[in-house]
């Protein structure tokens, strides 16, 4: 991908190619605040739907575990959320548009609760969930014009890396490295038979570690190739799934474990004969292998790019138009004020 007319004709690639530059400016104002909230509570229940909790919270845990903090983060949608006794809990909605209903439902049903720490991470100034919030912080990546979220995914996984980094009396930096790692993935060349594969796969699988980017590139593939996707968390791949496989299948590894690549091959690509495509700093023992660039504890920026730049080739060589899908809405389940 890059910035030729063949690419930048679609608001989804013009979006993609602006994330490093999200990348570098970010700036948060008010992150003490927000940080103070989330050292007096000692946990946090990090919310919303679909793009906007996916990547962001998923990667926030995972980071908090390897890194050992203090912290206690959890994630689930805003309406299961409503199930829970939150109380005690520092509550980070995420929302676009700042309408999204779930989080609206549960921001209101919190507040009459009277519960103190509610913060909103909006697109948007002003916003329903805004009303709600003790105090909101506004991407400034601007306003997405793509249905399928991308640089605004970033930044908000970024406000939580930041959040994480403050409360634990440090700043977040390497963003430039990051910034310009993102920028290779996002223009590396792809080879052409893994495109093809992808195109003419019957089901696009994809696998890696339960920090948000192999499902959040789930989501990504049924939006910009419409086609089915699934995400195999883990080694799930090697426990059943096989069964119900195809050969037209493929499937993505993102940062595959070393160790379980023999165990893919034997089930899958011996037993089912699915293509597998690895995603990760190293060449993988798969047929097929995309090498990225390093960013070290903030790769995951990387693999997101790397998977965004594949759909993409992907969509075109099916000649899909990449920002008008069928059914798919910028706004999943809109509140509506009655």
């Amino acid at each position: 991908m890059n910035s030729s007319d063949k690419y930048s004709k679609y608001a989804l690639c013009r979006e993609m190619l602006e994330t490093p530059d999200v990348i570098r400016s970010l700036n948060i104002p008010d992150l003490e605040l927000y940080a103070g909230a989330l050292k007096r509570a000692g946990k946090a229940m990090l919310t919303g739907e679909g793009s906007s909790r996916i990547f962001p919270a998923k990667r926030a845990i995972s980071e908090s575990l390897k890194a050992a903090e203090p912290f206690g983060f959890v994630t689930e949608g805003a309406t299961q959320a409503m199930d829970y006794p939150l109380d005690a809990y520092a509550v980070f909605g995420a929302s676009n548009s700042g309408r999204t209903k779930e989080l609206v439902r549960l921001f209101d049903k919190l507040k009459k609760e009277g519960h103190k720490d509610l913060f909103g991470v909006t697109a948007a100034s002003d916003s329903t969930v805004e009303s709600y919030s003790r105090s909101t912080y506004v991407l400034n990546c601007g306003k997405e014009d793509a249905v399928a979220a991308t640089k605004s995914v970033a930044e908000q996984a970024l406000f939580y890396d930041a959040l994480r980094a403050a409360a634990s009396g440090r700043s977040l930096t390497g963003l430039d490295a990051c910034a310009d790692a993102v920028e290779k993935a996002l223009t590396m060349e792809i080879d052409p038979e893994v495109t093809s594969l992808l195109a003419g796969a019957g089901m696009i699988y994809f696998a890696g570690r339960n920090n948000g980017v192999a499902e959040e590139l789930t989501l990504k593939t049924n939006e910009i190739t419409r086609k089915k996707s699934d995400f195999l968390e883990g080694t799930y791949g090697a426990h059943g799934i096989e069964e119900v496989m195809s050969s037209d299948d493929v499937l993505v590894v993102i940062d595959p474990f070393e160790e379980e690549e023999q165990k893919f091959l034997e089930c899958l690509t011996e037993g089912v004969g699915i293509k597998i495509i690895s995603v990760g700093t190293r060449k993988s023992s798969f047929a097929h292998s995309v090498v990225i660039p390093d960013a070290g504890d903030l790769q995951n920026y990387v693999e997101l790019a790397a998977g965004w730049n594949l759909l993409v080739e992907t969509g075109l060589a099916l000649q899909i138009d990449l920002d008008k899908p069928v059914r798919a809405r910028k706004v999943g389940n809109e509140f509506i004020p009655s």
